[in-house]
């Protein structure tokens, strides 16, 4: 079985990679952020053909998160319940027959005196309770997406200069780790303890992938019965090397069915 997650940045732009990787690749269970689309224009008919199940919750030019499984869901939750803002299009959630799968595009914080970087934080707490809600009926949890987080110096290149950046800043880092401490493992560095290598590689940058000049805030998390099934897990930088790619690449974790 393989869990992938996927920042795309656009789905309707980055449709063409998306559906060659996941011909060559096969994953069971597919998390997509940032498909800046409204529900309406979602592409669903195209995976459906291709033999996925869909749900997605998303919005126009901003945000939006979809999960693409070949088993069908048994259920499926989008938003927080807690009263507060329900934010669909940052979080939803599939329930197979033997795991759950939440799927999350985290606030990236702008600046760390914005607002937004105290909501940040708060998300993450809200998240946490979110997820506690569900541990006890569901033993193997796996938590992917957009995290907006390098946790460790090795997750992002130039560490030293980044200590007030909302996703490296101590106060964010702390947030997810709070969270990870309710039985997540970061299975890419389960398998890679010393890989320097990153799943984000911003535009911006000249030669980013050639001189390795990026963050590592996409993960693959799981709870301890996933976690002892889970063979591999690894970034594949092809996509983010083709013409007109996303910023992000695919992250994906491969246990024992």
């Amino acid at each position: 079985m393989k869990i992938s997650t996927f920042n795309a940045n656009s789905i309707r732009s980055r449709l063409p990679i998306i559906i060659d990787w996941i011909k060559e690749n096969k994953p069971d269970v597919l998390g997509i952020q940032e498909t800046k689309v409204q529900n309406v224009d979602f592409p669903e008919s195209i995976f459906n053909e291709m033999g996925y199940h869909v749900c997605f919750e998303g919005e126009k030019s901003y945000n939006g998160v979809a999960i693409i499984s070949k088993e069908k869901p048994v259920e499926i939750i989008s938003g927080f319940d807690d009263g507060g803002p329900a934010d669909k299009t940052r979080l939803i959630c599939t329930k197979f027959n033997k795991f759950l799968v939440i799927n999350t595009y985290i606030p990236q914080g702008r600046a760390i005196d914005h607002i937004m970087f105290k909501y940040k934080l708060s998300w993450y707490k809200r998240l946490k309770e979110f997820i506690s809600k569900y541990l006890e009926d569901n033993k193997s949890i796996a938590w992917i997406g957009d995290m907006n987080i390098a946790v460790n110096p090795i997750d992002v290149s130039n560490p030293k200069t980044k200590k007030n950046d909302p996703c490296y800043h101590i106060d964010a880092r702390e947030a997810f780790l709070d969270t990870c401490d309710l039985g997540f493992v970061d299975l890419f560095r389960k398998f890679n303890e010393d890989k320097e290598i990153y799943s984000f590689y911003d535009y911006r940058v000249k030669d980013a992938i050639l001189r390795n000049i990026g963050w590592r805030i996409d993960y693959v998390l799981t709870t301890d019965e996933l976690t002892k099934k889970c063979t591999n897990c690894d970034i594949d930088l092809d996509p983010r090397k083709k013409d007109k790619p996303s910023d992000h690449t695919f992250v994906t974790a491969t246990f024992l069915d």
